[in-house]
């Protein structure tokens, strides 16, 4: 099973307001992530909701995403990450998204899990040499992952010699969200949004 999570648990103190909820292009901002990874060749999907929650579960059409609640989402991003990993334990791997990045593509978790190979721990999208989201966590990573602690997610864990690096140029963009200006520049911005439609689930 290849499994999906989108990290939408934070508080979004620099936004200054539940950023998850935020309208882009009449959807909330959130959705369009969450719209990108249905869309994904994954069997299963998740959402880890802290901050908010309630408020977004009425508020997002989540596409088939099962909510997964981190009661620890105030200590950084490594607590939903864990959360995430541990709603798919049972899976041989997983592919992680960020809910504040609205220009994702589909196309770009394919690429990640069509650069899978033996021996390598994690595979990361890259845009213009960076690395970015999404960034597919091989099973082999999961007990690291469910031991991190603090904001940084699985950052120094990414910097070993088991993670493969795949140019994700043209297949969507990284941009994400973090404050009201960015929210309005992707407002302004040409890049077109896939069309949000509910995920089917088998």
């Amino acid at each position: 099973m290849i499994g999906g999570v989108v990290l939408a648990a934070g508080g979004a103190r620099r936004f200054g307001a539940p950023k998850q909820l935020a309208p882009l292009r009449d959807r909330p901002l959130l959705e369009h992530a969450l719209a990108v990874m249905a869309a994904a060749p994954l069997d299963r999907l998740v959402v880890v909701l802290g901050a908010h929650a309630a408020a977004i579960r009425r508020e997002v059409d989540l596409h088939g995403a099962e909510p997964v609640l981190c009661t620890e989402w105030d200590r950084g991003q490594s607590a939903s990450l864990r959360a995430g990993v541990a709603a798919l334990r049972d899976a041989e791997t997983v592919v992680v998204a960020l809910g504040d990045q609205p220009f994702l593509s589909p196309r770009a978790v394919d690429a990640l899990i069509g650069a899978r190979r033996p021996g390598a721990q994690a595979v990361r999208a890259t845009y213009g040499g960076f690395p970015g989201h999404p960034v597919l966590l091989e099973r082999s990573m999961f007990s690291a992952i469910l031991a991190l602690s603090g904001d940084e997610g699985a950052r120094h864990l990414l910097a070993g010699p088991g993670v493969r690096d795949v140019a994700c140029d043209g297949l969507g963009r990284p941009d994400d969200v973090d404050t009201l200006e960015q929210l309005a520049a992707a407002e302004r911005s040409g890049v077109p949004l896939r069309p949000t439609r509910p995920r089917e689930v088998a």
